[in-house]
């Protein structure tokens, strides 16, 4: 329980529905943000969690995961951005926090299931496999950063959201008088305020990347930067640099510190190379035609995959804009079924010389 609406209903309604509910809090970056930025929301949020658990009549606990959150989510991430990466936090923070470690701890109170307000579904496929399929509202679907969760997680994983609209969760909020559903929903990231990527990795890191030159795609320095750490795959604010024409960071060269600069057309890419794959319905992806996601809140793609040693190839049919390594690339079907995913290495190719390899 976070201590929200999403949670807060998860738990309500499987109470009503004649469950016995244990509420579990987890802290995860409260120290972290108050050593850095002088404040945390992690104490008001268990206190939230824990009036809803008293006015409904379940017990409520808080657990400390300070320590695997920031050596298993935290520390990789700025590793990751520091490599000139754009990392997704949350991909590694579920199956290793959520319902890794917090599921571990959920168990030692002789909990059987772990439910969330996570909007996504558990399916069973006639195969037996356990699959994330979309939720029922696409515009708040989380089977994204959930890619990776286990066969052995899923079948003890309950979603009592996944069928229903933000809006009716909010209505069944309102109907029981619940505060939190008048609370702002943040779509930060929960360790970063404000979305400060930058700001927090210069608090939290002891060595970072300086400053270096801005190339234009033919190698040409074109302007300065403050650090790599500083910039990601498709922004256009922030380069300080007078053009003809609008210019965005195309690619972040790590190993030379250098940003280099292109017009929106250099941002497109035929295909990309993933790793790191994680198998859910299906077990294997060579050849599929399929739905990609690269970013949690786009359009589908589609796309035709080929497995590689190392990875799995994704050719688009349409080339895609702001392909970032580190983030993820997830597989779907028609009926949006999460077929598996894995961690972008790089954009690749053109799309008639990623298809003549086929």
């Amino acid at each position: 329980m976070s201590g929200g609406v999403d949670s807060s209903m998860a738990a309500i309604l499987l109470k009503e529905a004649g469950h016995e509910v244990t509420g579990i809090t987890a802290e995860l970056s409260a120290s972290l943000m108050a050593r850095h930025f002088g404040y945390s929301t992690g104490p008001a949020n268990a206190e939230s969690a824990r009036r809803i658990a008293d006015i409904f009549g379940f017990p409520h606990y808080t657990v400390n995961l300070e320590e695997d959150f920031y050596s298993l989510v935290v520390s990789p991430f700025c590793r990751e951005y520091l490599s000139g990466k754009t990392p997704n936090p949350c991909v590694r923070c579920n199956p290793m926090i959520k319902f890794g470690g917090l599921f571990r701890y959920a168990k030692t109170l002789n909990c059987e299931k772990m439910a969330t307000g996570h909007y996504a579904r558990i399916k069973k496929s006639g195969s037996g496999r356990y699959y994330i399929a979309r939720s029922a509202e696409a515009a708040k679907d989380q089977s994204y950063f959930l890619f990776m969760l286990s066969q052995e997680s899923m079948k003890d994983i309950i979603f009592p959201l996944g069928d229903c609209t933000k809006d009716r969760v909010l209505a069944m909020a309102e109907e029981r008088h619940l505060a939190v559903a008048k609370r702002p929903e943040s779509q930060e990231i929960c360790f970063i305020p404000d979305d400060r990527y930058a700001d927090f990795i210069e608090r939290t890191s002891e060595t970072l990347p300086g400053p270096g030159d801005i190339v234009d795609t033919g190698g040409a320095v074109v302007g300065r930067h403050r650090g790599i750490h500083a910039y990601t795959i498709g922004q256009r604010r922030g380069l300080g640099i007078a053009a003809t024409r609008p210019l965005y960071v195309v690619g972040i060269d790590a190993e030379h510190n250098r940003i280099i600069a292109g017009h929106r057309e250099e941002l497109e890419t035929g295909a990309l190379f993933a790793t790191d794959i994680h198998y859910m319905k299906e077990t294997n992806l060579d050849g599929l035609s399929v739905l990609v996601k690269t970013r949690s809140t786009q359009m589908p793609a589609p796309a035709r995959l080929k497995e590689e040693q190392g990875g799995i190839l994704v050719a688009f049919e349409e080339p895609q804009i702001g392909i970032s390594p580190g983030q993820a690339a997830v597989f779907y079907n028609d009926e949006m079924d999460v077929l598996g995913g894995g961690i972008i290495e790089r954009g690749t190719g053109g799309l008639q010389r990623v298809r003549a390899g086929w």
